[in-house]
């Protein structure tokens, strides 16, 4: 059974019309989903999956242990392990075994079989050193490894390390643009597959709302978005079955690129739809349904080299511990991560656990954070890639206070 501690000057701009179609051109190529190529010495794989949006660590992997979770989570709460719901009655509404205290959303079944084969771990209450709300502000420090906003990503910046001829084979992008994760002197191309050709509907919502006051641009919008089918109000069937298709499509690109002789061993893929502010328990079955595919992609196209891999999952911020009115959740602090992999030291819970009572949450709303995500990153880079102390502090300036973690991966 699993213990509460386990293993260890501003620039101000307006969107024109002109300007907003020509962002929504962009935003058509590439929908959701994303990836990105780099080169690492030797022959270990490292890929990076960003959630954006903010995946419920709190969902994801449930605490059903722990007292405070009933009180809090109440309409989320999923059965335990070996139980069922008396409301819908079946194993695939159970959570799945993370050995005692916790257990994993039904949805992530090919995670849970890593875990069970030592493959994967969780880790659980984990922030970065920002303690922002924002999405935009969370992702670019997530992203560039630092508490400040930086023009360079902290795997690009790992990267740096390697010898010059190493560094000019370039990596590729897939979709409209690099991450900010590996943007920076070591080059990154780019280049948008066919078949990408919609938007995330969160987006569409939101720019729908910037424009509904405005008398000519607004019904012309609103009419669009029915004429390509999206719901007035939530996500239909179609749109989630693209994205879950879309991001096992690209997991599997990269996992066979990779597994080229003269391939990338560094990929950076990123899944949206995580900002589950309504209707929570239905919105994300979609995309945790797509990431779970995506890593049983990945896994299968890599083939043997799966034995030298690990995958990083990571999310800017977690959500609110407490359920809001509308059976969703809110932006947060402490969340979870996911690191999975043949390479992967797996089948724990990593978790400084502390607690869901009241007194016991960051600011009286949200898991309150113990674990530092840039520990886990460090610990990758030097252990996995086997990255030099001097290139893992470039990678992570200024950040004596997160020190890499041990262990994550096989000796």
């Amino acid at each position: 059974m699993s213990q509460p501690r386990c293993d260890t000057p501003h620039a101000h701009f307006r969107i024109g019309r002109r300007g907003l179609l020509l962002g929504l051109g962009a935003s058509f190529a590439a929908g959701r989903s994303r990836l990105a190529f780099g080169q690492a010495p030797g022959d270990r794989r490292l890929v990076v999956v960003l959630l954006r949006g903010a995946l419920d660590g709190l969902y994801a992997v449930q605490p059903y242990g722990d007292p405070g979770l009933a009180a809090l989570r109440g309409p989320l709460a999923l059965p335990e392990p070996g139980q069922e719901s008396a409301q819908e009655p079946g194993a695939e509404e159970r959570l799945l075994d993370l050995g005692g205290m916790f257990g994993l959303h039904p949805a992530l079944a090919n995670l849970h079989a890593m875990f069970t084969a030592n493959q994967a771990l969780v880790l659980h209450a984990v922030a970065g050193p920002y303690r922002s709300r924002s999405h935009f502000e969370a992702q670019d420090l997530l992203e560039s490894g630092s508490g400040q906003r930086l023009a360079s990503g902290w795997l690009n910046r790992a990267l740096q390390a390697l010898p010059p001829g190493e560094q000019a084979r370039t990596g590729l992008a897939v979709g409209t643009g690099v991450p900010l994760l590996l943007r920076g002197s070591v080059p990154v191309g780019a280049y948008a597959p066919p078949g990408l050709d919609r938007p995330a509907a969160e987006l569409m919502y939101r720019l729908a709302a910037l424009q509904q006051a405005d008398p000519r641009l607004g019904p012309s919008f609103a009419e669009g978005m029915r004429g390509r089918g999206f719901a007035a109000q939530a996500l239909g069937d179609s749109e989630t079955n693209r994205e879950r298709v879309t991001f096992a499509r690209l997991a599997g690109i990269a996992g066979r690129l990779m597994a080229e002789p003269g391939g990338p061993r560094v990929a950076a893929l990123e899944l949206g739809g995580w900002d589950t502010h309504l209707g929570q328990k239905t919105r994300i079955l979609g995309p945790l349904r797509a990431l779970d595919d995506g890593l049983g992609q990945l896994r299968d196209s890599l083939g043997e080299h799966w034995a030298r891999t690990a995958v990083l999952v990571v999310t800017e911020f977690g959500r609110t511990a407490r359920v809001n009115g509308n059976m969703g959740t809110d932006h947060g602090t402490g969340g979870v991560a996911f690191l999975a992999g043949g390479a992967v030291a797996g089948g724990r819970v990593v978790a400084d656990w502390p607690g869901l009572a009241e007194n016991r949450l960051f600011e009286n709303r949200d898991l309150m954070p113990t674990q530092d995500l840039r520990s886990v990153a460090k610990g990758l880079l030097r252990d996995h890639l086997r990255l030099p102390e001097a290139a893992v502090a470039r990678a992570f300036p200024s950040s004596p206070d997160a020190p890499a973690m041990r262990g994550l991966v096989r000796a």
